[in-house]
């Protein structure tokens, strides 16, 4: 009997495909300067320093002044074709809301019944409304309502929904939480619906800042989404934490250093949503619910030419023309205001 202690011989194995290959050799080694060993097929291209210099690319023109994302943002916007075309025209519409007087000599409310539905004739280019009215003249002057309607909607609407988002944002918890389930409650209303409902009940008494509040009060809650996002990116960045540990309190984080840096995304909301509330405007005006009587306004003019849209549709037309060009040059504006102040904007 064999001891089990014993160690067995070793059994013979038969060669494998890889042992049947022709060993490499010494010469196929390649020893390097670091004394690895590169196989065949494991030879790389290393290029030199002289090949590529690198320094040259990486380096800092420190002589150059600092630039800031305000300052890149304006560099961009300057080389766009479409922002130079969209400011003409915003400049043009804001001196016609500024000063209709030196675009328009007529009196848009001096109406005359001789005139109605009349041609175009020297000095009146549009001619005349069903009333008799200058419809040039009231285009001209209708700029004022619409634009102004359209600009102190969107400052509410920042002050509103910024701060309402910027609160809810950067302190979290609790008042997160109610102020996230109160944007909830007024997103799920439309815009329109809302609107046309509140002034419904306030039909005998239009005017121009009861339109203001009822678009804030339903247009706010988009303002205050985007700046709670916005906030919650900024309030972990290192600077806010520096400040804080400087002794910084927390409000005082908030308007000075946090909601600063959260101003981009809320600038191109706020260009962006211009142009849709002077849409939302005249088209309260066009239901019969927003603009009535003798307020000259776009909205109001389309509203009144209704009635003649196959008879005259020339009085339809102007108004809504300078309507749709205010919008466009608004909302391109706000496009090219997003792309420059866009970080990846260089490289598209």
């Amino acid at each position: 009997m064999s001891n089990a202690n014993s160690v067995n011989p070793p059994v013979e194995q038969e060669p494998t495909e890889f042992d049947r290959k022709a060993p490499i050799s010494a010469a196929q080694v390649r020893v390097i300067e670091d004394g690895t060993t590169t196989l065949p097929g494991q030879e790389r291209f290393v290029a030199s320093v002289e090949d590529i210099p690198m320094q040259g690319i990486d380096q800092v023109d420190e002589a150059a002044p600092a630039s800031s994302m305000w300052a890149q943002a304006w560099r961009r916007l300057r080389r766009n074709p479409l922002f130079i075309v969209s400011s003409i025209l915003i400049v043009i519409i804001l001196l016609m809301a500024l000063f209709p007087g030196l675009f328009a000599h007529q009196n848009p409310t001096a109406c005359s019944l001789n005139d109605s539905i009349a041609g175009p004739r020297a000095g009146h280019p549009f001619g005349f409304d069903l009333q008799g009215c200058d419809i040039y003249a009231r285009v001209v002057y209708g700029t004022r309502t619409s634009v102004s309607i359209g600009i102190l909607t969107t400052i509410a609407v920042v002050i509103v929904g910024g701060l309402i988002g910027a609160i809810a944002g950067y302190f979290g918890g609790l008042v997160d939480s109610l102020l996230s389930r109160l944007i909830d409650i007024f997103y799920a209303v439309p815009l329109l619906l809302g609107a046309i409902v509140l002034l419904q009940m306030f039909h005998d008494d239009s005017n121009i800042w009861k339109i203001v509040i009822t678009l804030t009060l339903f247009s706010w809650v988009s303002m205050a989404r985007i700046t709670r996002s916005a906030v919650l990116s900024a309030k972990n960045l290192e600077f806010n934490t520096a400040s804080t540990a400087l002794g910084s309190s927390r409000m005082r984080n908030l308007f000075k250093h946090v909601l600063p840096n959260s101003l981009a995304p809320m600038i191109v909301t706020a260009t962006m949503s211009l142009g849709s509330y002077i849409v939302a405007e005249a088209t309260l005006d066009f239901l019969g619910v927003g603009l009535q009587g003798n307020v000259v306004s776009w909205g109001v003019d389309i509203s009144n030419a209704q009635s003649q849209l196959t008879s005259a549709p020339m009085i339809l037309f102007y108004p809504s023309v300078a309507l749709a060009i205010t919008v466009l040059a608004f909302i391109m504006l706000g496009d090219c205001v997003q792309d420059a102040l866009d970080p990846t904007g260089e490289l598209r």
